[in-house]
């Protein structure tokens, strides 16, 4: 039954990147992200009722409205921005990235890491130079080099969300975060896209319905209710080190499944910086 778990939370958060993909080569990206975010946040909302879950309180509401609109919203505009123009699996790789942002600023506002950390943050950040080094080296077409930057730039936008809502994480119950997040999230994409003049998608395919519905139902629902039983049956430090194996497995999605091509030194950069995120999350209490 652990097994099963442990590999569902895999699958279903590993798989999101190459879902949206579906979404985005069709629709633009503020657009789709508004939509996903309101379809999900009244399915969030009948959870969050029923459960009766407290509601922020004081700094608390601005500090998960902050993550919400900038940490999820902005974020994931950035990165599935990036998605239209890298594989999928290259994006998660890049997104992989935050944590190791996140780390920066602890360190950069007094925060004490031990020298495994020190050693994972330079493994981690030696991996994402080697995903856009060798590439650059190879002939970086501009498309190519706008996704990689777009996908670091999402990544070090979600940290700064993390890092904000930190102080308000043991105090928030993780369904009103989620509701929170999902209207702040479905605001911010909404009123982008409006004073953008990103106009509006005009229909869509079977795969492009079929990657919303899974980025709703599974991802924005199931996913979320999935990772607090993980935390609850694995403990919070497992749970992080599962989802290490959510970069491996959206790459191989992606070649088996969608025919994207990755270069070696792409798996090699991404190697190391699950390594050195392994030995940050090791030196981490929780």
């Amino acid at each position: 039954m652990n097994l099963l778990l442990a590999a569902a939370y895999v699958l279903i958060w590993g798989s999101a990147f190459n879902a949206a993909r579906l979404v985005v080569l069709e629709w633009p990206v503020l657009w789709s992200l508004a939509l996903r975010f309101a379809l999900t946040a009244p399915l969030v909302w009948l959870v969050w009722r029923a459960l009766r879950s407290p509601w922020p309180r004081g700094g608390d509401r601005w500090r998960v409205l902050f993550m919400g609109g900038v940490g999820v919203g902005v974020y994931l505009s950035l990165s599935l921005g990036a998605a239209a123009f890298i594989p999928a699996g290259l994006v998660s790789l890049l997104a992989a990235a935050a944590p190791l942002f996140v780390a920066l600023g602890e360190a950069a506002q007094g925060g004490r890491l031990p020298a495994r950390g020190w050693l994972g943050l330079a493994l981690g950040w030696g991996g994402v130079c080697v995903l856009g080094g060798f590439r650059a080296a190879d002939g970086l077409a501009e498309a190519e080099a706008l996704g990689i930057a777009l996908a670091l730039g999402g990544a070090a936008v979600q940290a700064i969300g993390l890092l904000v809502y930190a102080p308000a994480r043991a105090r928030v119950d993780p369904w009103t975060a989620n509701l929170v997040q999902s209207c702040a999230a479905a605001a911010v994409t909404l009123v982008l896209a409006l004073a953008l003049a990103v106009p509006p998608p005009e229909g869509a395919s079977a795969a492009a319905i079929g990657g919303m519905a899974y980025s709703v139902v599974l991802v924005g629902v199931a996913g979320y209710a999935l990772f607090f039983v993980v935390i609850g049956r694995f403990g919070a430090a497992r749970a992080a080190a599962l989802q290490l194996l959510a970069p491996p497995v959206a790459v191989a999605i992606g070649w088996a499944g969608f025919g994207e091509r990755l270069y070696a030194t792409d798996l090699l950069g991404g190697a190391m910086t699950l390594l050195g995120l392994a030995l940050l999350f090791r030196t981490r209490p929780g």
